[in-house]
């Protein structure tokens, strides 16, 4: 743009009175604005810049937890650990860094679709993936997460192409197959603890097989039931199996404490018998022993031995201050009436009360 700096110095004069001259100043403007952009050397510059960018790029990070799996030309490489490193730059090598420590989550005839006001999470049924067919010939809607985690990334990344869809889709082939050898009562009621550990067991064996590099962790059942239709029937039976486990076990339980007891009673009183057994075997053989050793010495000097037995009961009578004694001499005993007591036979007296 060309500028008539007269005519604009005399405008400004006539308006604001003497001043600067606008000519100069333009000049100055038009030298400090004529700037030359051009750079000694400029091409060589911008390819050192680029090719310092270029391999700047190389550096990458794997994180804790994590493994970097570095790709040539798209095929794998080698294995990097946590911590800075270095690869070719694109497009010779590049890096992947899956998660090893994460345990990841597989839902299986749900999805969750939102948060409920209240907390929680909303979730909406799958029905192509949850109705399974139990072994005897029943329908029910089986919901389960299966938990897993990278254990080979270089399997993980390399051996299938969609790892996710393949875990999902082997979780529901295994749970089928565990599930068509059930019964339904065991699916609604006692068996799920050994479905969870089954299925766990042979979905591992299927992705093994795959050599898919995954660990599962583990298989946790969500909701099972019956179709909608039967569900309160359902529910009538599941009850009913539990009453029936319950009480199966208060019966075992009462077996449990009172089996124990009653052994013991009886022990207690076959140890009780054996010894009263062994006391009156023994008494009687004692008694045995002593009637032999009187009988030999009354064979010896039998008016002595008959003698010595009577006066021995009299002392024995006598002297038991237990019984009540009455003593009577032969004319006195010629006029009384014979009388035996029986009904004072053995009472305990305190004192003598008889006539001598």
């Amino acid at each position: 743009m060309n500028w008539d700096w007269e005519k604009l110095q005399d405008k400004r004069q006539r308006q604001f009175g003497p001043g600067p001259d606008l000519k100069n100043l333009g000049d100055e403007f038009k030298r400090m604005t004529d700037f030359d952009f051009r750079i000694p050397g400029g091409p060589k510059l911008i390819v050192i810049l680029v090719a310092a960018l270029w391999l700047l790029s190389g550096i990458y990070i794997v994180e804790p937890g994590e493994v970097g799996v570095v790709k040539r030309f798209g095929a794998y490489d080698r294995t990097t650990g946590p911590g800075p490193h270095y690869h070719i730059p694109f497009p010779v090598e590049s890096v992947l860094t899956p998660n090893v420590s994460q345990i990841q989550n597989e839902p299986i005839g749900f999805r969750t679709v939102g948060v409920k006001d209240s907390g929680g999470y909303q979730y909406k049924p799958v029905p192509e993936e949850a109705l399974m067919l139990t072994g005897d010939d029943n329908i029910v809607d089986v919901q389960f997460v299966v938990q897993y985690q990278i254990g080979d990334p270089v399997e993980w990344l390399f051996r299938i192409q969609q790892p996710k869809t393949t875990v999902k889709a082997a979780a529901e082939a295994a749970m089928r197959e565990v599930i068509g050898n059930k019964t339904i009562d065991s699916v609604l009621t006692s068996g799920k603890l050994e479905i969870q550990n089954t299925t766990k067991e042979l979905l591992q064996s299927i992705l093994d097989r795959y050599n898919s590099g995954v660990i599962v962790v583990a298989v946790q059942l969500q909701d099972v039931h019956g179709p909608k239709d039967v569900m309160e029937a359902f529910k009538d039976v599941a009850s009913a199996m539990e009453d029936k486990n319950r009480l199966i076990n208060e019966a075992e339980s009462y077996q449990n404490d009172i089996l124990p007891k009653a052994r013991g009673q009886a022990a207690a009183m076959l140890n009780d018998a054996l010894a009263y057994k062994e006391s009156v075997v023994r008494k009687a053989r004692g008694e045995a022993a002593r009637f032999l050793s009187i009988l030999a010495e009354y064979n010896k000097a039998k008016d002595v031995t008959r003698e010595r037995m009577f006066i021995e009961t009299m002392e024995e009578i006598f002297s038991n201050p237990d019984l009540e004694k009455i003593i009577l001499s032969d004319d006195a005993l010629k006029q009384a009436v014979p009388y035996l007591p029986l009904d004072r036979q053995g009472r305990v007296k305190s004192g003598d009360k008889g006539g001598k």
